[in-house]
């Protein structure tokens, strides 16, 4: 059981059940004929975007999605409900676009404000907001499979530099399409070769801070030297086509025009590539580092020497013990020098290695008590004497891993894997670099993956503006037009506003790509500032669109972890909102750094109260990498792209919010911030405890109950900050 289990918890593993689960799960019948139903005819997600035109004006709406909007609901005799109230909206719209809700202040001052524009004032201030960077890289990140720490990752080491790209990108509002190529190549489209004055063409250096957006395809690289490409077409199909070709991966896609072939040719634009390690410092770091390094060694060499010819016998003994188990042509190899063997016996050696190796288990097994006492006590003198390298393992000198491109290996031939094996390639089976759905040729002057990412970019791309604007409007609305946001294939449907969504994407090209224009559009529609609640005057909307599918209501949203964590520690008034920077550990006494492919990653002290977005995730075999927190509250690991997180109801949700140590925290900091700034006043505490913790005033039975609770006792307040943050209104947004 426990072996099964832990291939379940492989990356390979996961992938290959999902791809049968859904072949599974669309039924034999389709099976039975043909393998390709999508390729039959054109899907709709596969046509060109034809801009459409705008439904008939209605009174009192200016916002062209309101208008597709209210005529699918006229279509189906659905009244919508009327806008939310002035407080709640105001806790949404916070709450969606920076995830922290607004001081007692803002709230003030926007009930006080009755300009017409009022509510559009507030959405641009919060856009300009580093905050909202924060924010909404973190839910890129999930898309994009950010994690600090994996177990399969060597590039975890300055990883955080990445996420810190993203966050800059965001809040400069660098355009999507820019955004994406910039992960891709390293460079913006027209950034790529420069002329000198004397004709010359060459390829121009990247902007420095650039760099750090390659991160995304180094986060990919494994043990296998094809771990890289792979991870690249799975993530970049799933995040920018919106296309699940991982299924291809071991036989044509069943549903879509997706084959074999089609996923080995996009591996083929990422098999060049190889990571570089780039080091993060300046030159005087790098000569005290190396000082550092010698000064260790002349320590440690005495030590060391002891130490090896203590073990010598003993390591040699059990080393022949196992040569001597191996085929007679192996241990020839074996037992020849490094320098005497070709290369085909090295490779040999190289495979044999970890057979060969002994370990200080097995050492200690065979020493006799008195020498396994010197062992032991010599491996604790080179403990305390420090690391054997300070500084090449990125303890002590900041690195960061990017990509770049092999020549050799460019001048290698790409093949068809038998079952996504790297190791069983179908050597009569080669394949040139391209991608699906191209309806021209492909260009590679500038290089393969330059190629590709134009085409990807491409205002004509029908995939490339569609999916990213359905995925705004579910971090939005709880729910994309189209519900599987990473699949706009055959299993996932059609969406359930076609001409809106078709509308948002050419309007997304037509404002050159602009991410936080389209966020402005969608949230000053009325749709978006619609009331939550559902009263007996909408039975019959409910008999008829019981899931809200036409938007006659706002969805009621729980909160994600990330914003629940900043909307405890802001109303506690211990938020830290410094921006980039390692991710820090939420606790449980935790070491606060982490090891990735043998390399200490640097954490933030685990007390820090920085926003959610920053708390460290990754996946490990052997232990939680995750902080529990964000187990609880349906964060992903980022082993796979996570186009949207579950949200559970779980018994661990309600443990956290009544007996953490967190809320016992900020429940205390509540209470002092409370008694400090009402100077004692209990009424003036009480709505100062509402507005900090669910954003609105208490109403006349709210206040005379806390009150009643209060008994007059300040030190009351403390069990009130506990009741109040238990609140079901404290993690949904209404």
């Amino acid at each position: 059981m426990l072996l099964w289990i832990n291939a379940i918890r492989s990356r390979k593993v996961l992938v290959r059940i999902g791809c049968i689960i859904a072949f599974a799960s669309a039924g034999l019948s389709a099976v039975e004929g043909s393998t390709n139903q999508a390729s039959a005819e054109t899907w709709w997600s596969l046509k060109p975007i034809a801009r459409p035109p705008l439904p008939a004006s209605v009174p009192g709406i200016s916002n062209p999605i309101d208008l597709f909007i209210a005529a699918k609901q006229r279509a189906r005799n659905l009244k919508p409900v009327g806008p939310a109230d002035k407080a709640a909206l105001l806790r949404r719209v916070y709450l969606d676009l920076i995830g922290i809700p607004p001081s007692p202040a803002e709230q003030e001052a926007f009930l006080a404000d009755h300009s017409a524009d009022a509510y559009e004032k507030v959405v641009d201030r919060l856009l300009e907001n580093e905050q909202h960077a924060v924010r909404y890289a973190r839910r890129w990140l999930d898309v994009l499979r950010y994690a600090d720490a994996d177990e399969r990752m060597t590039a975890a080491p300055g990883i955080h530099l990445w996420r810190d790209w993203v966050i800059n990108a965001l809040h400069e509002d660098l355009p999507y399409d820019h955004f994406v190529q910039i992960q891709l190549t390293g460079r913006r489209a027209n950034e790529r070769t420069q002329m000198s004055a004397t004709g010359y063409r060459s390829r121009r250096e990247p902007r420095p801070g650039d760099l750090f957006a390659l991160g995304f395809l180094a986060r990919g690289a494994g043990e296998s030297p094809q771990d890289l490409a792979i991870s690249a077409v799975e993530t970049v199909s799933s995040a920018f086509m919106g296309m699940t070709v991982g299924c291809a991966k071991c036989h044509d896609h069943r549903y879509d025009p997706i084959t074999q072939r089609d996923f080995y040719a996009m591996k083929a634009l990422f098999d060049p590539l190889v990571l570089r390690k780039i080091t993060l410092a300046s030159a005087a770091d790098l000569m005290a580092n190396s000082k550092a390094i010698t000064e260790s060694e002349k320590k440690r060499q005495p030590v060391e020497r002891a130490l090896n010819e203590l073990i010598k016998p003993y390591k040699d003994r059990l080393t022949e013990e196992r040569i001597s188990m191996l085929p007679a042509d192996v241990q020839a190899v074996i037992r020849k020098s490094e320098r005497d063997r070709s290369i085909a016996e090295q490779k040999i050696a190289d495979d044999y290695f970890p057979i060969l190796r002994i370990d200080g288990g097995k050492l200690n097994e065979v020493m006799p008590e008195e020498v396994r006492k010197k062992y032991q006590d010599l491996q604790r003198q080179l403990s305390a004497l420090g690391d054997a390298e300070p500084g090449r393992r990125g303890q002590n000198i900041p690195v960061f891993y990017t990509v770049e491109v092999d020549l050799l290996r460019e001048q290698e031939k790409s093949y068809i894997l038998t079952s996504g094996d790297p190791a069983r390639p179908e050597r009569n089976r080669e394949v040139q670099p391209g991608w699906p759905f191209s309806t021209r040729e492909s260009d590679f002057r500038d290089g393969r993956l330059e190629g590709f990412a134009d085409w990807l970019t491409a205002p004509e791309n029908p995939l490339f503006a569609r999916v990213a604007v359905n995925r705004l409007w579910q971090w939005h609305f709880g729910e994309g037009l189209l519900r599987t946001s990473s699949d706009f294939g055959f299993l996932g449907g059609k969406p359930s506003h076609p001409a809106l969504l078709d509308w948002l994407a050419s309007e997304f090209v037509r404002e050159k790509f602009s991410m936080k224009r389209m966020h402005r559009l969608m949230v000053t529609s009325q749709a978006y500032r619609m009331a939550s609640e559902v009263g007996e005057e909408c039975t019959s909307n409910l008999q008829l669109d019981p899931h809200n599918t036409y938007l006659w209501h706002f969805r009621l949203l729980r909160l994600e972890a990330e914003p629940i964590w900043d909307s405890l520690h802001a109303a506690a008034g211990t938020l830290d909102l410094k921006v980039g920077g390692p991710s820090f550990d939420a606790g449980d006494g935790r070491d606060n750094r982490r090891r990735g492919q043998g390399q200490l990653i640097p954490m933030e002290p685990t007390n820090a109260k920085r926003r959610g977005a920053y708390m460290i995730r990754g996946f490990s075999s052997s232990r939680d990498v995750v902080p529990s927190f964000l187990q609880a509250f349906d964060v992903d690991d980022g082993r796979a792209p996570c186009p949207m997180r579950t949200q559970t109801v779980t018994a661990p949700q309600a443990l956290f919010l009544m007996n953490s140590t967190d809320i016992e925290n900020a429940s205390r900091d509540l209470s002092a911030r409370l008694q400090k700034e009402s100077l004692g006043d209990l009424e003036a505490a009480v709505e100062l405890a509402y507005g900090l913790t669910v954003a609105r005033a208490p109403s006349q039975a709210e206040k005379e109950w806390s009150l009643a609770y209060l008994e007059g006792d300040t030190g009351r307040l403390k069990q009130l900050s506990w009741l109040l943050f238990n609140l079901d209104e404290f993690i949904y947004v209404r």
